[in-house]
C-alpha cells in the first residue's frame, strides 16, 4: 500500500455498509438507460467495469422515484416501478461480482425536470421562481441550442405541489427504496440538491411559500425530513441511507448558505441518515457557473464547506469536486471529510482504485477537465470522455487478443497514433510506430502550453507506450521502402491535420505566425529560417519544446511568462475556434492585450459546451476583445483591418498576429501508401479536425476493427 493514499485506500463504513477503500464513484446522469427506464447492457457494463476498478462504492445517479416524472434524460434510470427491479438486480450482482458496493441515488427533478418540460408533463416546484437574465445562449452553438430548448416542445406547465402532491411525492420515494432493497442494492442517498424538488424547498431563493413548506429553515427543510422518515420506515434502521446537500448555492443571490447547509445536515443526521455528500449549485442562468459548484474548475472547490459541515456532524461526510486522490488521503488523514467522491476522473480511468491499490499511479490516465462528459448530457447525448474511449463503450471497445497477431506501422506520434499503437500492442499485433520528429507527442505539444491539464495526458500517452512493447523509431521518414524494410503487413496514419496559411493578404510579414509555425516554436521544430525570424527568444522555445515533464513544463512557464514566443504587446489572434481561445487566454493571463477575430457568429467551436461558456466569460475577465461575424481579413503595417457585422471597415493594432486557421485533414501519404499496394487506414486529424477526442476515439475503433 502507497503511503501517500493509506487513507483513501483504507476500509470504510456508511452505518452498516463496509466498503473496501474510501474511493465512491460520484452519482452522475449518464444516458445510458433502456427507453423505458430499466438498466440494460449499457448500464450493466458501465458499471461494472467501475467494479473492476477497485471502486469501494458505486452510486446510480439520479435514478427517478417518479419517472417519467420529474426525469432530466430521455434515458435516466428509473426505480418508480417494480418492473425496474429486474434491471437494477442485474447491476449490483455485477457490482457486488468484483467486491464492491452499489447504492442508487433517488432523485426527482423539480423544476429541473428538463423532460418534463419537452414532453408536456407538469413541473412541479415550490413556488414560481424569479425570472433571470440568462447569457446562456451566448455560449452556445446553432445545433447545441437546438438540443437544449427544443422549439418544437410543447409549452411548459409550471405547477405549483400541493400538501396532497408532497404527500405522494414522499411516498414515491419511500417505495422506490423499497424497491431498491428488493433488488440488491446496498444503500441509497436521498438527492436534496442542484435544484432538484428538494432543494428547491430548501433554498429560499427559490421557496417564498407561505405554508409549513416555507418561511424558516425548519419548514423549508420539511419535505426532506418527511422524505428522510419515511425511507427509514420503509427500510429500517440498519439499512444505509444517506442525503446529498448544497453547502451553497453560487451566484444565486438569497440562495442556500454554508450555515443553511450546516444546520440542516444536523437536522438529517438527527432524523437518521448514515452520511452527509456535501456538494453545491448555481445560478443556471450564468454559464460561468455551470463549471463552479458541483462539477467545478477550480480544484478543492467545495472542501472548505465539506469540512466545516464535517466539524458539526458525528456522521460521514462524502467531498467531491475535483480532489486529487493524494490530496483528499491527506485530507481523510486530517478528517476533513471521510469519503471522496469522484466522477469525471472515473469516467477518465475507471482503474483509478486498483492502480493506487497496486502502487502504480503513475498509470492513471488523466481527466483534462474539459467538460466533454457534462456536456454530452446538456445536449440529451449518452455520456463520453474525451481521453477514454471506452467509458460508456465497454463491451464494444474493449481489448481482447486477437486470434492472429500481424506487424502493423503506425505513422505519426501524436494523440492518435500513440493511442493507436498502444491499443494494437495490448490486443498482441507487433507493432511499430514511426514518428519523424525527435519525440512523440505531434500537436499535442503545443495543446499542452496552451492549456496546461493536456500536459499530463501527453506525459500519460508517452508513458504507457514506452512500457508497451511497441517499438518506437523517431526521427524517421515513412517511405514505401521504408516499410517494406521493416515487413509490415498493415499500415495506420495518423499523421494530424494540414495546417496551410490561410490567403490572407499581408499574411507573409514577419510579425505573422500560421499555426505550424507556432506548433514547430513550441515543439522545438523551428528551421533555420523561422529561427531568423523569431531571434534571440528561439532558445527559450527550444527549452520549452524540450521540457517534457509537467513540472519541467510548469516552471519553463513560469519563467518564460513574461516572454512567451517572441511576442509583442498587442496580439491579434485571427480564428476563435479551439486553438484560438485557449492561446488567447494563455497569453492574457501573461499580459499580453489580446483580440480575437472570428469570421463567425460563434466562437469556441471544438470547446465543449460547460467548458466553452466559462472560457468565454474568462476571456471577457482578462479583458480579450472578441470580434464576431467579422469578414476581408487583412494584415497590414502592424496592424489587421476587417469588415464589420455592420459593414463598416474597422482596424486592429498588432505587435504581431497569430493565424489560428487553416487546419484540414490531409491524407496525402494514406493515398501515396495505397497506391503502393500497401493495406492503410487513416485515423485522427488526417481524415478532418477533430481534436484529442476524436484522434482517441478513432484509434479505439481502429483497434477493436483491426481483428
Amino acid at each position: 500500500m502507497s503511503h501517500d493514499y493509506q487513507h483513501l485506500l483504507a476500509p470504510g463504513k456508511i452505518g452498516n455498509l463496509q466498503l473496501r477503500n474510501r474511493m465512491i464513484v460520484s452519482s452522475m446522469g449518464v444516458n445510458l438507460a433502456e427507453a423505458d427506464g430499466s438498466c440494460g447492457e449499457r448500464v450493466l457494463a458501465y458499471h461494472e467495469r467501475q467494479a473492476q476498478g477497485g471502486a469501494g462504492l458505486i452510486m446510480l445517479g439520479v435514478t427517478g422515484v417518479a419517472w417519467p416524472h420529474g426525469g432530466n434524460l430521455p434515458r435516466q434510470i428509473a426505480i418508480s416501478e417494480d418492473r425496474h427491479i429486474p434491471g437494477l438486480r442485474a447491476v449490483a450482482d455485477a457490482v457486488h461480482q468484483h467486491g464492491a458496493k452499489l447504492a442508487a441515488q433517488l432523485h426527482h427533478g423539480g423544476m429541473v425536470s428538463v423532460q418534463d418540460a419537452k414532453e408536456g408533463r407538469p413541473i412541479w416546484m415550490p413556488a414560481y421562481p424569479e425570472m433571470g437574465q440568462s447569457d446562456l445562449a451566448d455560449g452556445m452553438l446553432p445545433e447545441e441550442m437546438t438540443a437544449f430548448q427544443d422549439p418544437d416542445a410543447p409549452t411548459p406547465q409550471p405547477h405549483i405541489v400541493t400538501r396532497e402532491d408532497l404527500q405522494q411525492l414522499v411516498q414515491r420515494f419511500a417505495d422506490a427504496a423499497g424497491r431498491a432493497v428488493e433488488a440488491g442494492i446496498d444503500g441509497l442517498e436521498i438527492h436534496g440538491g442542484h435544484g432538484y424538488i428538494i432543494s428547491g424547498f430548501l433554498s429560499p431563493s427559490s421557496n417564498d411559500r407561505s405554508d409549513e413548506y416555507g418561511g424558516s429553515l425548519e419548514n423549508r427543510a420539511r419535505l426532506l425530513l418527511e422524505i428522510i422518515a419515511a425511507v427509514r420506515e420503509r427500510v429500517g434502521r440498519d439499512y444505509p441511507v444517506w442525503v446529498k446537500l448544497d453547502a451553497g448555492e453560487y451566484g444565486k443571490h438569497g440562495g442556500i448558505s454554508l450555515a443553511d447547509a450546516i444546520a440542516t445536515a444536523k437536522m438529517a443526521e438527527k432524523a437518521g441518515v448514515d452520511a452527509i455528500t456535501v456538494s453545491a449549485y448555481h445560478d443556471t442562468d450564468r454559464g460561468a457557473l455551470h463549471s463552479e459548484s458541483n462539477i467545478p474548475h477550480v480544484p478543492e472547490r467545495m472542501v472548505p464547506d465539506a469540512t466545516a459541515i464535517k466539524s458539526q456532524v458525528s456522521v460521514p461526510v462524502i467531498a467531491s469536486g475535483r480532489i486529487e486522490p493524494e490530496s483528499a488521503s491527506r485530507h481523510i488523514g486530517k478528517q476533513h471529510f471521510d469519503f471522496l467522491g469522484m466522477g469525471r476522473k472515473i469516467l477518465a480511468d475507471p482503474a483509478l482504485p486498483a492502480k493506487l491499490a497496486a502502487g502504480t499511479p503513475e498509470r492513471i490516465r488523466p481527466c483534462v477537465y474539459c467538460y466533454c462528459c457534462v456536456s454530452q448530457i446538456y445536449v440529451l447525448n449518452p455520456v463520453k470522455c474525451a481521453v477514454n474511449p471506452e467509458t460508456a463503450r465497454e463491451r464494444e471497445r474493449e481489448l481482447i487478443p486477437v486470434k492472429q497477431a500481424r506487424h502493423i506501422a503506425v505513422v505519426g506520434g501524436g494523440p492518435g497514433g500513440m493511442e493507436a499503437a498502444r491499443r494494437l500492442s495490448l490486443r498482441g499485433h507487433q507493432v511499430t510506430l514511426v514518428e519523424r520528429s525527435s519525440r512523440l507527442g505531434g500537436t499535442l505539444q503545443f495543446a499542452a502550453i496552451a492549456y496546461s491539464p493536456n500536459a499530463r495526458l501527453l506525459d500519460w500517452l508517452r508513458s504507457e507506450v514506452t512500457a508497451s512493447t511497441v517499438d518506437v523509431q523517431l526521427n524517421a521518414t515513412v517511405t514505401p521502402n521504408y516499410l517494406r524494410q521493416l515487413g509490415v503487413d498493415e499500415v495506420v496514419v495518423a499523421t494530424g491535420a494540414r495546417r496551410d496559411m490561410p490567403a490572407i493578404p499581408g499574411a507573409e510579414q514577419d510579425f505573422v505566425f500560421s499555426g505550424d509555425e507556432m506548433r514547430s516554436l513550441v515543439v522545438g521544430e523551428a528551421g533555420p529560417a523561422l529561427r531568423r525570424k523569431t531571434s534571440g527568444t528561439t532558445r527559450l522555445l527550444m527549452q520549452a519544446g524540450r521540457a517534457t515533464g509537467l513540472t519541467a513544463r510548469a516552471a519553463w512557464v513560469q519563467r518564460a511568462s513574461k516572454f512567451w514566443l517572441p511576442l509583442g504587446k498587442q496580439v491579434v489572434i485571427v480564428g476563435g475556434e479551439l486553438v484560438g481561445l485557449e492561446l488567447a487566454e494563455f497569453l492574457a493571463e501573461r499580459g499580453r492585450k489580446v483580440t480575437v477575430i472570428e469570421p463567425t457568429a460563434n466562437a469556441g467551436r471544438g470547446l465543449y459546451l460547460v467548458r466553452r461558456m466559462r472560457l468565454l466569460a474568462e476571456l471577457r475577465e482578462l479583458g480579450v476583445s472578441l470580434i464576431k461575424n467579422s469578414a476581408d481579413v487583412a494584415i497590414d503595417d502592424h496592424a489587421v483591418s476587417y469588415t464589420n457585422h455592420r459593414g463598416q471597415r474597422r482596424s486592429v493594432v498588432a505587435d504581431h498576429v497569430i493565424v489560428a486557421q487553416g487546419a484540414a485533414g490531409d491524407t496525402t501519404l494514406a493515398d501515396e501508401l495505397s497506391d503502393e499496394g500497401f493495406k492503410v487506414h487513416s485515423i485522427g486529424d488526417c481524415t478532418g479536425v477533430s481534436y484529442i477526442e476524436g484522434a482517441l476515439e478513432s484509434a479505439a475503433e481502429l483497434a477493436v476493427a483491426l481483428d
